[in-house]
Formats: structure tokens, C-alpha cells, sequence
């Protein structure tokens, strides 16, 4: 059977045997009860991690992002925030229909806002005005290909938005990825921030889990949240196994992923019909913008499947590629190989020619 590589997110990653293993073992409890011991151990070591006083257990990023929105806001607040950001375009409108709080979304070349980019959208104090109450970051930037947000600009808006009130949350579903590649640990990336989110169930190959952290107070008020949208689990501890086994075994493997995005996009950049900056790859994600004239993304995704690559078009003529642990080492050949088929295969039926490279 042909070898099917799924680089559509590093979210399709299966449990290992040694994690399962870990799951069943788990000792548990129940956690909306406050008493499954290996739910608490895992929220204790991401809170220690990331240098905060608590640590909460949710199912899925979203819901944690969308907590996270509404402990540090009020209904009719502003939320500036990127453009491509996952809170603006991928949770379905929750901060408006979860916290009724409107999102002013800011444009950046890379994903990571400046101060320069804020300084002129906090509303004034005026009751015609929404008050601007919190900034939401993201790192690294799903939107724009896994980029990773300079640390130096990250403290920056952070002092920036503390001095005028603000709070700051920081979507970190791919922290462990800008951590790893940046060498920049955990814990002063979430210092900017009051509270943080961060996944296990991408590129650390967890099957289910986010967790969020920040002051005891606001975790406290994250939980009565967490509650109300039905993110409480019962013996969730089987999930949390998965979580600690991940934080365990699977961080710094993050690095293989990374080599591997880049050498993929080498492969694809000669690619005459396609464009990828390969120096933009600095994680796991790879971008893809189709440069044909009428070739769209998502006519080149439907025969790269057939070719047995699934991707994402992100856009009309934007594909995202994601690697992961589950993505064998001969995709650096194989995946580049395949998308030249699949190029020629869109080209031709559109009576253009053949796809060729430079």
C-alpha cells in the first residue's frame, strides 16, 4: 500500500504504545470533585513550567483561549488582536457569542504584534468607545505558517499594555514548538502574559488536552468558567497521563519536526508553479502560495491527495503543510515528489503543459 502522508496538522498525531500504557496505568479521580491525583500532577507541572501559580485542565485549546477571554474581560470590552490569529478566524466567534466582546483585529507581516501596531488602536475613554481591555498574542502563528513571535517584542507589548491597564493572554498552542526552536524557555515567554494556553495534543502527539495557567485567583475563576461551557471531565486523569507522558518524552523531539519542515520546503521551493519562502519556515509549518496563473490551493490539495499527501488549502492560493512525529523521514523526498505529480496533473488537465522545476 502506497504510504500516505498526513500533513494537514500536527493534531493527527496517534498515542504511542508507551502512552497508552501510561493512560491505562494512571491512577484517577474525579476532577470536576477536585480529586483525580494525576490531573493535579499534570496541571502542577505546566503551572511550574511556565512559572505561574496554577494550572487548569481543559479538553481543546479553543475552550481554554475562549476562558481565557472571559475571565479577563466584561461584556461590551475590545480585544485587539492579530488578523490571522486562531481566537479571530478558527473558534467560531466565541469571544462575541461566549463573552460579548467585540475583537479589533490588527494586520502584521508576521504574525507578531508591536507596539507600533497597538499604540493608536486603544479607544479613548469615552462612552461611545468599547474599552480596550486585553491584548491576545499568539506564538507560535498558526495563521502565518508557525512563525515565531520575537521574544524581545513579546516583553515589550506586554510592558506596553501593563502600563495603560491592559490585560494580555497568550494563545501558546504551539509554545513547546517556539521554546524548542528558539531555545528561549517557557516560562519568559509566558511572563508577558497573564494567563497562557498551551496544547499537548499537537506536536507533542498527546490525544486530548490543553492546558491554561496563570494567577490562582484567575484559575480559580477560569474553573467556574470551564464549568459553564461543559469543559468539566470526570476521570479525566486518563487523559492527563497522555499529557505528562508527552511533557516527559515528546518535547524536545519537536526539533526532528522542524529540521524536517525545512528540508521539505527545500524540496518544494524548486517547484516552478508554487512559491515557498523557505527562510519563513522556522517550526513545523510550511506555506505554501500557489504562483501559476489560475491554479487555485485547492484544486492542487484534491490531486496532492490523490498523489497520497493531504494538506489544507489556508487560503485560495495559500496551502499549510505541517510535519509531525507521525510523518515518516522519507517525505523529504517523497512529498516534494508527489506535489511535482500533482502540479502536472493540475496543469494538464487545464491543457497548460507540464509542471517543471528551476
Amino acid at each position: 500500500m502506497t504510504t500516505v502522508y498526513d500533513l494537514r496538522s500536527d493534531t493527527v498525531t496517534r498515542p504511542t504504545p508507551d502512552m497508552k500504557r501510561a493512560m491505562v496505568e494512571a491512577p484517577l479521580g474525579d476532577d470536576v470533585l477536585g480529586d483525580d491525583p494525576t490531573v493535579k500532577r499534570f496541571e502542577a507541572m505546566i503551572a511550574e513550567l511556565a512559572g505561574k501559580e496554577k494550572g487548569l485542565f481543559f479538553p481543546s485549546g479553543t475552550q481554554a483561549n475562549e476562558t481565557a477571554v472571559q475571565v479577563l474581560t466584561s461584556p461590551g470590552d475590545e480585544v485587539l488582536i492579530e488578523r490571522r490569529a486562531h481566537i479571530f478566524n478558527y473558534e467560531a466567534a466565541g469571544p462575541a457569542a461566549l463573552s460579548g466582546v467585540q475583537l479589533n483585529p490588527v494586520d502584521t507581516a508576521d504574525g507578531a504584534l508591536r507596539v507600533s501596531d497597538l499604540v493608536s488602536r486603544v479607544r479613548p475613554l469615552d462612552p461611545h468607545f468599547a474599552p480596550t481591555r486585553l491584548v491576545c498574542l499568539e506564538n507560535t502563528h498558526n495563521g502565518h505558517g508557525g512563525r515565531i513571535y520575537p521574544i524581545a517584542e513579546m516583553e515589550a507589548v506586554s510592558r506596553w499594555a501593563r502600563e495603560r491597564g491592559l490585560s494580555v493572554h497568550l494563545d501558546g498552542a504551539r509554545l513547546f514548538n517556539a521554546a524548542v526552536a528558539s531555545g528561549v524557555p517557557i516560562d519568559r515567554w509566558a511572563k508577558c502574559a497573564d494567563t497562557v494556553s498551551m496544547c499537548l495534543s499537537k506536536g507533542l502527539g498527546a490525544p486530548v488536552g490543553t492546558c491554561l495557567v496563570g494567577s490562582a485567583e484567575t484559575i480559580a475563576r477560569a474553573r467556574r468558567v470551564r464549568k459553564r461551557l461543559g469543559g468539566g471531565m470526570r476521570q479525566a486523569g486518563i487523559l492527563a497521563a497522555a499529557g505528562i507522558y508527552a511533557l516527559e518524552h515528546n518535547v524536545e523531539r519537536l526539533a526532528d519536526d522542524h529540521i524536517l519542515a525545512k528540508e521539505i520546503a527545500a524540496g518544494l521551493s524548486v517547484l516552478d508553479e508554487i512559491d515557498v519562502d523557505v527562510g519563513h519556515v522556522e517550526t513545523n509549518m510550511i506555506l505554501v502560495r500557489t504562483a501559476a496563473r489560475g491554479l487555485t490551493a485547492r484544486a492542487l490539495v484534491e490531486a496532492a491527495e490523490e498523489m497520497g499527501v493531504r494538506t489544507f488549502d489556508v487560503s485560495p492560493t495559500e496551502i499549510r503543510l505541517v510535519t509531525h512525529m507521525d510523518v515518516p523521514a522519507d517525505a523529504i523526498r517523497e512529498v516534494p515528489r508527489r506535489f511535482r505529480e500533482a502540479l502536472r496533473s493540475v496543469l494538464v488537465s487545464d491543457g497548460r503543459g507540464k509542471a517543471g522545476s528551476s
